[in-house]
């Protein structure tokens, strides 16, 4: 008999990993799009890793197991499919396979749709385009084929899809919209066609579906929450339908949290870890006493191990609201990695701080049997748990230098000029040509290379092979850049796994792990380090590959780094003092790196802040206390060099709009950002507050499609209706490095191409 929700505890998860815990689904995705392995292929590895997830959750304890989590690509493309939310330039795709990677990645003709940043994480989401002439409808029938799959291993699954309301909110009105359209004038048609999948769902056996709207744990206006409680009052009112799991995360639900319980949706699921002030007022909210009510007390999305008692203690809080409570995870786990079993090179203190995936599970059906059965039942594993904890926080992580270096430099940490007194100062010194051309940093990264780390990893080859195989890449990219006619050079970042994680295996207080891979979008998955104690640098990073690259060539090369605020974001950080606290110590271990590559005659120096936008918080309130300390961290690592040393800084997709003060004060001499996909609509955004130097990226690395000479010149000529000529860069919107080598130097060789027309006049007027 498939599990239900009345058997086994009461526990669940909003969400899982789907990767694959060796990172099975990348492969196969990236063998498919390269032609080596054809569709069946990537089917059975996509049907293997559903059916190891559902099982294994099922067999973990859990008394429901979410469905439809799976995505060969991204769970908001996945729903613009199975809403027929298809931009007209793809309605020519018919295989559905072939559409959803045509509308991630692009293809000749068809720009990929814009990609941008999930709420405050690291994982990105395909913005949906809804314009009024958008005929939505039942599309992909993916839910209901996976939830069927799942009954053939005996898992009654609960659905999952995001909300009708949240797709809205997340969607970008379509190219020709009248000015006046909002992508959520269409939430009526929208939520009869969410009716009709529901009721397909029903059909099939379902009972319970789970409907995401984490857009409401940020702020939201009074007609938002309006078409909210609308949205739901219909979609309740429908004759045939599972029962209805609203779940919200990242933050509290507010002022939405009793506009939902209004509703007659069956059940409510609670982020109380980003979100405990929900618990606050939680006794006034009318209707939650017929409410099966998910208390979201395990952390999704870091991998510290639960406070058992704590959490134990907020559940609790809410048993005598809610008509049923149960214990599930704050969000989905698909931000952590699955298994921390799988690592065996951590240190022993470090482990006993964590719990991966596999590991909240069993922590969210340890805590379920508490809540139900009562503490006394689970009080061997609860004592065990609080005594490990214990002991992590006597261990010492605290480095009394690293704490008096920051007292030490106080307000004066940050000594430049005034920016126009710097760029006067700097065209002198650096002599660089009108729209000078460059590149974000990475340039394509071969097996050979990734063989090398490796083996150098494991043993296989000395030090100084390693350098020695390393050189030469560098060399070579650099004759390569030379040849192509770029301006300003790179060294092409070869022994790099990681922007963040390289530095992490750099610097005091950081442990990194073998096989802790996360989505970040798509195929492309990242290891976040975990920074559990004080940071500092033991020695020199960059140092030595910088200056060897700039000693190949009379042209300047960039010494490239990972900003403080990117590094935090991408990394699991500790819990036990506040970020801005971390973020001005790595902020200081930069400055170290930063100082020594100007005395070694590194003259451009770029700190990376692409996860800048990603870290905002989701209220206005909390906006102001963050962006002070994101900027004041980056003025740490940058502020001792001198007003000729040029400082670059790349963003990342977003929308800047929100942070553009914080650009400012950033204060970086140039700025890069993600502009292509948008077709430099995000330029619009910085609006009078465009820094002083500025490199659009003009074309989209992670599309396969090679942009001509033409295209690029179109972009840069639409650059300039925002910035003089004498501020602007030409550069890709991001790095290279997961690119081939033909499509990145034909798409280079256009680039140069481009800024030639450019600085002679011969660039094309365009509408």
């Amino acid at each position: 008999m498939p599990n239900t929700s009345e058997s086994g505890t009461a526990s669940t998860v909003l969400g899982y990993p789907r990767i694959g815990p060796d990172r099975e689904l990348k492969r196969a995705t990236e063998s498919f799009w390269a032609g080596r392995g054809d569709a069946s292929a990537l089917h059975e590895v996509a049907a293997g890793l559903r059916r190891d997830t559902w099982t294994g959750l099922r067999d973990a304890g859990l008394g429901q197991v979410p469905g439809n989590t799976f995505s060969f690509y991204d769970q908001v493309l996945d729903t613009a499919l199975a809403v027929n939310a298809v931009p007209e330039r793809f309605a020519g795709v018919t295989d559905p396979l072939e559409r959803l990677f045509a509308m991630a990645r692009g293809r000749a003709g068809a720009p990929a749709c814009e990609m941008t940043k999930w709420f405050d994480t690291n994982y990105h989401y395909l913005v949906p385009e809804v314009g009024p002439g958008t005929r939505l409808a039942p599309g992909s029938r993916k839910a209901l084929e996976e939830f069927r799959e799942a009954l053939r291993y005996d898992v009654l699954t609960r659905p999952v899809l995001v909300g009708p309301v949240t797709f809205l909110l997340l969607a970008k009105p379509a190219e020709g919209a009248p000015a006046d359209f909002r992508p959520l004038d269409l939430l009526g048609p929208l939520v009869e066609v969410y009716r009709d999948l529901l009721a397909e769902l029903a059909e099939a056996g379902a009972e319970w579906v789970q409907l995401d709207e984490p857009a409401f744990a940020a702020d939201r206006s009074s007609d938002e929450i309006a078409a909210l409680r609308k949205a739901y009052d219909r979609l309740a009112s429908a004759p045939r339908r599972p029962k209805l799991l609203v779940a919200s995360y990242f933050g509290e639900l507010g002022a939405a949290l009793p506009a939902l319980a209004s509703t007659a949706v069956e059940g409510l699921a609670l982020d109380l870890v980003a979100g405990a002030a929900d618990l606050d007022g939680i006794d006034s909210v009318e209707g939650l006493g017929r409410k099966r009510v998910l208390a979201g007390v395990v952390d999704g999305r870091n991998v510290w191990r639960t406070d058992l008692d704590a959490a134990l203690a907020k559940a609790t809080r809410l048993s005598g609201v809610a008509g049923r409570v149960e214990i599930s995870t704050s969000c989905s786990l698909l931000h952590v990695p699955y298994d921390l079993a799988a690592e065996t090179s951590l240190p022993a203190d470090v482990v006993d701080m964590l719990a991966f995936a596999e590991q909240k599970v069993a922590e969210v059906v340890l805590l379920g049997r508490a809540l139900h059965e009562g503490r006394t039942a689970v009080a061997t594993a609860f004592d065990a748990a609080a005594a490990t904890r214990e002991r992590v926080a006597l261990a010492s992580r605290r480095d009394e230098q690293v704490r008096e270096r920051l007292a030490a430099l106080g307000a004066d940490h940050y000594r430049r000029a005034a920016g126009d007194v710097r760029a006067t100062i700097q065209r002198e010194a650096l002599d660089l040509p009108e729209v000078p051309t460059t590149t974000i940093g990475s340039f394509p990264q071969t097996g050979q290379i990734r063989r090398d780390r490796a083996a150098h990893r494991s043993g296989g080859i000395t030090d100084d092979e390693y350098a020695a195989r390393m050189r030469a890449e560098i060399e070579r990219v650099v004759r390569l850049q030379e040849r192509i006619g770029l301006d300003v050079l790179v060294h092409g970042e070869p022994e790099r796994n990681d922007m963040v994680q390289y530095f992490a295996e750099n610097l005091d207080g950081f442990a990194t792990t073998e096989l802790g891979w996360v989505q970040s979008y798509g195929s492309r998955c990242v290891r976040p380090p975990i920074l559990h104690s004080d940071v500092s640098r033991p020695r020199p990073i960059t140092l030595g590959w910088a200056t060897y690259a700039q000693s190949l060539s009379d042209r300047y090369v960039k010494g490239m780094l990972t900003g403080p605020v990117t590094i935090l974001a991408w990394s699991f950080v500790r819990d036990d003092q506040p970020l801005g606290d971390t973020a001005r110590q790595v902020g200081l271990a930069l400055r170290d790196e930063v100082g020594d590559l100007e005395a070694a005659g590194i003259r451009i120096i770029q700190v990376d802040e692409p996860a800048l936008r990603e870290l905002l918080p989701l209220h206005e309130r909390d906006r102001p206390a963050y962006l002070d300390w994101a900027v004041d961290s980056f003025r740490t690592a940058v502020g001792g060099v001198a007003d000729a040393t040029q400082i670059h800084t790349h963003l990342c997709y977003s929308e800047f709009g929100e942070v553009v003060g914080a650009i400012d004060g950033l204060d970086a001499d140039v700025t890069t950002v993600e502009a292509a996909r948008s077709r430099m609509e995000v330029l619009g955004d910085l609006g009078p507050g465009v820094p002083r130097g500025l490199g659009p990226g003009v074309y989209d690395v992670h599309s396969p499609e090679v942009p001509d000479a033409d295209e690029l010149t179109d972009q840069l000529t639409a650059a300039l209706r925002h910035i003089g000529s004498e501020r602007l860069w030409a550069n890709p919107d991001c790095g290279l490095k997961t690119r081939g080598e033909p499509e990145t130097v034909a798409a280079l060789t256009n680039l140069v191409e481009a800024a030639r027309r450019v600085r002679s006049g011969e660039a094309r007027t365009t509408g």
